[in-house]
């Protein structure tokens, strides 16, 4: 099994910025809840992974969208979308899926960003279809209007989409082993003999 190195600066950075925060959430959830909370941690992790490159995502995108890519939506998302899938890949190798492993790094890495851009594809599918086959853009509607589509099309419905995809295919090909998980032997139980009733 291949172990992760520990120490790096992703790993640092993570570690000062998200471990004290959720530590701190989870350390006031009330039980029953906080058990549950601890159960599901890769998938809380996740989702907060998930919020933070969805706000990198959408600076971005927005950005370029308003300025140099007025007229181009799509690509300007794509583009939001890789620059998002790069801190993710930190963001979940580094704490999401920590414990998880078992590939060569760059195996890992290209699994990644494979299953990712998959994900980038699928989160894209609904702002095209509303840009282009709904015409849901200036001059068609107000610019509201375009944005309000742009934001729910995009950032609602595919994200939602490809982050179920992702999040599935992630723990099962990219981080499928955990690596502090140990085989316990299976052992017969003993088969005790009677003892002879002693003589009088």
């Amino acid at each position: 099994m291949i172990r992760r190195e520990s120490g790096g600066v992703g790993e640092s950075f993570v570690h000062s910025i998200f471990v004290p925060f959720v530590d701190g959430v989870i350390a006031r959830v009330p039980q029953p809840f906080r058990d549950i909370a601890l159960r599901h941690s890769e998938l809380i992790k996740f989702a907060i992974v998930g919020g933070t490159t969805f706000l990198i995502d959408s600076a971005i995108f927005y950005t370029l969208k308003l300025t140099i890519l007025e007229s181009k939506p799509v690509t300007a998302k794509i583009i939001a979308g890789v620059i998002a899938v790069i801190a993710s890949y930190i963001l979940n190798r580094e704490w999401s899926f920590k414990n998880r492993g078992g590939r060569e790094p760059a195996h890992e890495a290209a699994l990644f960003f494979v299953i990712s851009a998959i994900g980038v594809v699928i989160s894209f599918i609904p702002l095209y279809i509303s840009s282009y086959v709904f015409d849901l853009r200036v001059p068609d509607v107000s610019l509201a209007t375009e944005n309000v589509a742009d934001f729910v099309s995009a950032y609602i419905i595919g994200n939602l989409l490809q982050m179920a995809f992702r999040f599935w295919t992630f723990r099962r090909f990219v981080f499928p082993e955990e690596n502090g998980s140990t085989v316990v032997p299976s052992v017969e139980p003993a088969v005790i003999e009677p003892v002879p009733d002693a003589p009088e």
